[in-house]
């Protein structure tokens, strides 16, 4: 029997059936860092400038879902402008079309809503307009506060483009406290950078008269004389009681805004703050879990403190003495080469530097003090292995759960960074392998990677410590 030809409709009706029974297409959605663009402008005109200075948030897909992705849009574009004079915000949303394929369609507006809350503005004009009437903003809620450092600083200002402007600019550093409403009312307007450039940060209470802020302020002067504020950067501390009639200062937040990263701001903001704990006599000066990139320019910043700081020179002067007689790997017992209690007192009782950052500041002064320090390289390693060893296992070998100071890095240049905002000052817990050889190859490892640290440190802080005292440097 021949087989029945199909004309060409049967064979059409056929494809449209196959497809009207065929699955739909699964949403894989798309994360948030990949549609949105975030810019930071100054002035009605950088609005649609191309040369706007682009932020790149830590991490935006925490905000959206559970997996940190956006479902139910095509094409999806989200661009947001952020006022570096108030600081409201607008997002224009843009997408080819929205369905629901099984995931859901994400709450766009929700979801930034919870990022930049009360400053996100409803339209492109009420945003635009508000460069207008918010040209006080800054100076209104700081007109409370106490000046307590004036600097100049001669700066390049470079945008997303990489063009610079060279230009002299006044900065100042004002103290604001928790519980009043200009104090809540900046930091309402700032949380939202904070939440988007701090790893790990969440909102202070600022109606606890306990949080302090320090505002880095940038000073100008119009052409009517009138003296314009612009906010640089800020952190956040915590004044906690010590027993008996003591008090502790905790650095929990700090920001400097990007556009002004690695140009000293921090380093100056680091310092007015051990400026305060020394007027005030406070038990010490501590920071909340400091990421590693902040922990390098804290510990440029004590070490260079250090260095002029005469009770503890004869201290160093001796420890690096003993580095210099003879292979500590030849000697049966390698010493830990610990400062003195008395030291570490005196620094803490002078400098507010506490014992757990003036260890770390101490390795650094010891490979300063071997000079040349290439004659000795393999004493200060075994000192540094030894402290490593120490730290991580304890006494004995078999004792574990403890905790590493170790700070790897990869900057390169003296800048300011952020840091979360988490449990209490702590380093970073290490876990190690039970097999001995991959053991000992991670210990190894973790003492490379601090010696690195440790002598970029020092080599950031000799130049600082030389152009501090005239010497010209290269």
């Amino acid at each position: 029997m021949g087989q029945k030809q199909r004309g060409s409709s049967d064979v059409d009706n056929e494809v449209k059936k196959r497809r009207r029974v065929g699955f739909s297409v699964i949403d894989d959605g798309v994360e948030a860092k990949d549609c949105i663009t975030i810019y930071l402008v100054s002035s009605k005109e950088e609005f649609d400038a191309p040369e706007s200075f682009v932020i790149h948030p830590v991490d935006l897909n925490n905000y959206f879902n559970d997996d940190g992705k956006i479902y139910g849009y095509e094409g999806l574009k989200i661009t947001i402008w952020v006022s570096s004079i108030s600081f409201y915000s607008y997002a224009d949303i843009a997408f080819l079309s929205s369905s629901d394929r099984g995931k859901g369609i994400t709450d766009l507006k929700s979801a930034l809503q919870t990022i930049f809350a009360e400053t996100l503005v409803d339209s492109k004009d009420e945003f635009l307009q508000k460069f207008m009437v918010d040209n006080d903003f800054v100076r209104t809620n700081i007109s409370e506060g106490e000046v307590l450092k004036h600097k100049a600083f001669k700066e390049k200002i470079c945008d997303s483009n990489q063009h610079t402007d060279s230009s002299a600019s006044n900065v100042e550093v004002v103290r604001l406290v928790g519980g009043n409403m200009a104090t809540g009312q900046l930091y309402s307007h700032l949380i939202p950078l904070t939440l988007l450039l701090v790893d790990g940060s969440s909102p202070i209470d600022v109606t606890d008269s306990q949080w302090e802020m320090y505002v880095v302020c940038q000073t100008t002067t119009d052409q009517q004389g009138e003296i314009q504020y612009r906010v640089i950067g800020f952190s956040a501390v915590y004044r906690f009681y010590h027993y008996p009639d003591d008090s502790r200062l905790r650095l929990s937040q700090i920001l400097v805004l990007p556009p002004y990263q690695h140009k000293g701001y921090g380093r100056f903001l680091l310092e007015v703050l051990y400026d305060v704990a020394i007027a005030e006599n406070v038990f010490d000066f501590t920071v909340e879990e400091p990421l590693d990139h902040f922990q390098i320019v804290r510990t440029c910043v004590d070490t260079l403190r250090l260095l002029r700081f005469d009770p503890i020179q004869n201290v160093v002067t001796k420890a690096v003495s003993l580095l210099k007689q003879g292979k500590l790997s030849k000697k049966t017992h390698c010493p830990r080469l610990l400062p003195p209690l008395s030291a570490v007192e005196d620094v803490r009782k002078s400098l507010k530097i506490n014992k757990q950052q003036f260890l770390q500041c101490w390795e650094v002064l010891i490979y300063i003090g071997l000079n040349p320090v290439d004659k000795y390289t393999e004493n200060f390693v075994s000192i540094i292995s030894n402290h490593v060893k120490y730290d991580i296992l304890g006494k004995d070998s078999g004792t574990s759960g403890k905790q590493l100071f170790d700070v790897p890095s990869d900057d390169q240049e003296m800048s300011f960074v952020m840091f979360r905002s988490e449990a209490n000052e702590a380093s970073n817990t290490v876990q190690m392998d039970d097999n001995l050889a991959n053991q000992e190859e991670q210990l190894q490892k973790l003492v490379q990677e601090k010696v690195n640290q440790i002598k970029l440190i020092a080599e950031k802080v000799t130049v600082l410590h030389l152009r501090k005292k005239g010497v010209a440097v290269d």
